[in-house]
This record gives C-alpha cells, sequence and structure tokens, in this order.
C-alpha cells in the first residue's frame, strides 16, 4: 500500500446532501472519484439527475432522494441501508442565507431566526443522528459550516449563531461517537462563487473587492472544498476527529458579510 492508497474510498456507501449543484456537487463527484457510490439530496430532481449522471461516468452508483432533508433523514437513512447494505460517509452539506435574512439581531424577526436556526442547525442534528445510529465501524461525517460561526458577523447573526453551533456540535458528536470508531470534523468555504452564491448576494460588482482579501488572490472553487472533504471521509485522516477546517484562501480572519443595500463587501 502507498500514501495514495489512503485516499481511496473503494466500494463505500456516502450520502451528500445538498448535492444537486455547486460544493454538494463537487464533493459527490469526489467521493465518486474515490471509488465510493453516492446518495444524492437536494430538491430539485433536474439538478440531482446531473449529479447522478457524473457519479455514473465515474463508474460509480448513484441513488436519487428528492426533498428537503429537514422532513426525511430517517428515510434518507432507511433507504440508503436498503440500497447499498451500508452507510460509511454522511455529508451534511445543506444550509446557507440570503438577502431576505439581512437585518440587524434586534431587528430580526423571529421567523427569520428560527428558520436560519432550522435550515442550517436542525437539519444537520438530524443527519448526525441518522448517520450515526446506521454507520459502520470507521465511518466519517462531516459537516458544512462557515467562517462566520467563529467571529461575530453582522447582519447574518442568526445564520452565524446556527453554523457556531453546528462547529460546536460536531466537536461533541466526534467525542461521543470516538469509542465506536466514527470520526466527526467540520469544514468552513470561504468564498466560493457558486451560481447560487452569485444569485444570493449579487456578488459581481463586488468580486475584485473581494478577492483583494484573499490572501492567495483567488476566489474558491467546489473543488478546493471537496478535496478537504475527501480527506477527512478517507482513512488518510483516521487520526482526526472533532477538527474544524476553513478552506479559505487565507482569508480565516475576516469574511464576506450580508450588507444592507447601501454597503459593500466586510
Amino acid at each position: 500500500m502507498t500514501i495514495l492508497d489512503l485516499f481511496r474510498l473503494d466500494d463505500r456507501v456516502a450520502v451528500v446532501t445538498g448535492s444537486g449543484q455547486g460544493i454538494g456537487r463537487a464533493i459527490a463527484w469526489a467521493l465518486a472519484d474515490a471509488g465510493a457510490d453516492v446518495v444524492l439530496n437536494a430538491r430539485r430532481l433536474t439538478d440531482l439527475e446531473v449529479t447522478a449522471a457524473g457519479v455514473q461516468d465515474r463508474s460509480r452508483r448513484a441513488l436519487i432522494m428528492e426533498g428537503d432533508i429537514r422532513d426525511f433523514s430517517e428515510q434518507l437513512a432507511e433507504r440508503t441501508l436498503a440500497e447499498f447494505g451500508r452507510i460509511d460517509i454522511w455529508v451534511n452539506n445543506v444550509g446557507g442565507s440570503d438577502d431576505k435574512n439581512v437585518h440587524r439581531l434586534d431587528d430580526t424577526p423571529d421567523e427569520i431566526f428560527r428558520s436560519q436556526l432550522e435550515l442550517n442547525l436542525t437539519s444537520a442534528f438530524q443527519g448526525c443522528k441518522a448517520a450515526a445510529k446506521r454507520m459502520a465501524e470507521g465511518g466519517a461525517i462531516v459537516n458544512i459550516t462557515s467562517g462566520a460561526g467563529t467571529r461575530g458577523s453582522p447582519f447574518t447573526g442568526p445564520y452565524a449563531a446556527a453554523k457556531a453551533a453546528l462547529i460546536n456540535m460536531t466537536q461533541t458528536l466526534a467525542l461521543e461517537l470516538a469509542d465506536r470508531g466514527i470520526r466527526a470534523n467540520a469544514v468552513s468555504p470561504g468564498p466560493v462563487i457558486t451560481e447560487a452564491y452569485r444569485e444570493i448576494l449579487g456578488i459581481e460588482d463586488k468580486l475584485e473587492e473581494l478577492i483583494a482579501t484573499i490572501p492567495l488572490g483567488r476566489a474558491g472553487t467546489p473543488d478546493d472544498v471537496a478535496a478537504m472533504v475527501l480527506f477527512l471521509c478517507s482513512p488518510a485522516s483516521s487520526w482526526i476527529t472533532g477538527e474544524h477546517h476553513l478552506v479559505a484562501g487565507g482569508r480565516t480572519h475576516r469574511s464576506y458579510q450580508y450588507r444592507p443595500k447601501e454597503g459593500g463587501v466586510g
């Protein structure tokens, strides 16, 4: 065996939520490249079909489960077991925010606070529970979080609070599952310019200014994040658990923040 063999996932079974496009799609394809069969989940069937075709092009099996993960983590896990007989990897990628959620904390409607916690924390909590109860020894859970959860984040308080809680939950989960040989880690992407990112933030007129804040001089790509997730799901990281990994081009102490319309890059 060579060191590169430790990055293989031959015949393992991975579940990736939010895998219809962007970072989730890149993660699904990376895991398939390494040899895993992949269970895909998102709300739009057409997006999932594109991701599934990419998995199959890599000579791996893909299973599509369309729908809102907040409604059926348990069903997703049970269907995975029924189809593949095991769960080795679970990636909670669902989450996000948008301009409708731009408020000072003292002006944030209660329903927005609750919905942001549900989307960015509760969905991952439910996924972690469903996975941990069924996961094989040596399994790996990866939660996609945000650097916003590590510092004050003006105008995105509920989102940042949910992501901070998710980082802590990942650390707690790692300690509780260690005796079963299951690892849990968190990954926080920096600015990754997906189509969703462009639509949500209206970033085009701010992109040059944003890139100027990144020491490595470019925005991230979905593959940058997928490479870290692949590492954390593979035997190459078998002695790593409970850690929070920033993938942000060196931009670890500042983050692009939502701002009111008159604002700019934070």
